[in-house]
């Protein structure tokens, strides 16, 4: 490796870990290689990149500008090199970041045949389902739920899959309370809700060619999709969610689908591509993959 791609290459893993020991381990280099490697490229360029303090790493200005050139010149060369190769000797990382029930549930068991068929490659995949900076955090494809437009409208995206979305309770809960035969009638219920504010989360409902949005009064805030559906298999309310999401619940009975009659927006499951549009061979390979196996999308 040339030095001018070596330092873009240590600085680009140095500004997505925030950490010079981190990048020194990924890149099998020592630390003070690594500075004495990203001090010669700001040198050279005559400019701060990073703001070095003893608890944390900071981009400049110049050093975010040169970040987003940086990613972008090492994506074109690896796309080279990997079409010299072929599709099917895919190597490298791909860094995926994903919600953790969806991702446990759909993600990561469809990610068994793509990982069988291309042997070089590695997955890292982090599971959240807080919003993280993926930029910074170096991420290549985010997969994300969602109802409505996106709003990362700088990113790339692709449509992966529609999933459907339904009100669910445990048996033990709906037997001690009253029925509910109605959206109307949750005002009366304790409601699980994840994303609301200040208590409440609004839930649009479509019967026939009537449309109604209820404002679900919050009995129970968590910040999990993991954490609502534990709440709701211990009979502490009504949740919303995904089918994909509580389908064993369902199939075992530990939760039981209310107000089946009445339709949810569907939630869309999205590939987000923080480096733009045009992501690498590999991650084009494993996004393909995903949206065969999530389904259409």
């Amino acid at each position: 490796m040339s030095d001018r791609w070596q330092e873009m290459a240590v600085f680009v893993r140095v500004a997505e870990t925030g950490s010079l020991s981190r990048a020194a381990r990924e890149l099998t280099l020592s630390q003070p290689s690594v500075s004495r490697i990203v001090s010669a490229l700001e040198a050279r360029l005559g400019t701060t990149l990073l703001l070095r303090t003893t608890r944390s790493i900071s981009l400049t200005e110049a050093g975010n500008l040169y970040l987003q050139r940086a990613r972008s010149l090492l994506a074109e060369v690896e796309e080279a090199e990997q079409a010299a190769r072929g599709v099917d000797s895919l190597q490298g990382v791909i860094r995926l970041a994903m919600p953790v029930l969806y991702g446990s549930r759909a993600v990561v068991p469809a990610l068994s045949s793509f990982l069988a068929r291309h042997p070089d490659l590695r997955i890292e995949i982090t599971m959240t389902d807080a919003r993280q900076n993926l930029v910074m955090d170096g991420v290549d494809v985010a997969i994300r739920l969602g109802v409505g437009p996106l709003d990362d409208s700088t990113f790339g995206a692709r449509k992966l899959a529609v999933v459907e979305r339904l009100v669910v309770a445990a048996p033990a809960y709906l037997s001690a309370r009253d029925t509910l035969a109605n959206p109307a009638e949750l005002s009366r219920h304790d409601c699980i809700v994840q994303h609301g504010l200040f208590g409440r989360e609004s839930w649009r409902f479509t019967h026939g060619r009537t449309v109604t949005s209820v404002d679900v009064p919050a009995k129970l805030w968590i910040n999990s999709a993991s954490g609502i559906l534990a709440a709701a298999v211990a009979g502490m309310g009504i949740a919303l969610a995904t089918r994909v999401m509580v389908g064993d619940e369902l199939r075992t009975g530990q939760l039981i689908q209310v107000l089946e009659p009445y339709r949810l927006d569907p939630a869309q499951v999205h590939a987000i591509f923080p480096a733009g549009p045009r992501p690498s061979a590999k991650v084009r390979a494993v996004v393909d993959h995903l949206g065969a196996s999530l389904g259409p999308g």
